[in-house]
């Protein structure tokens, strides 16, 4: 009779601890997993990130067409003999024009 119920009681045990117990349990296991996958995802995202960066810093250090259109448009500059034309949207009010009140 106590050997019908100490078997069982030690598979349930083992099993507990097994799933539950110990320094890593089955929940801790896959939480880990996740975690790792998501690092992962990340790591590839960083390294996509450094490979467009560092091709951006080679085009500026080694391309001089990428600085001249740089500095057209981000900061206006014109070539010797030509004219720069700038629209203005039409809720921006121009030099001259006088403020409405």
């Amino acid at each position: 009779m106590i050997r019908k119920l100490v078997f069982p009681a030690v598979i349930i045990l083992a099993a507990y601890y097994a799933l539950l117990g110990g320094e890593y349990s089955a929940f801790d296991l896959r939480q880990m997993r996740v975690e790792s996958d998501q690092a992962r995802v990340e790591l590839r995202e960083l390294r996509s990130t450094t490979a467009a960066l560092r091709a951006r810093v080679d085009s500026l250090e080694h391309d001089p067409r990428t600085l001249e259109v740089l500095a057209r448009e981000r900061f206006g500059m014109i070539r010797d003999g030509e004219v720069l034309y700038r629209f203005a949207d039409s809720g921006e009010q121009t030099e001259g024009e006088p403020e409405d009140q």
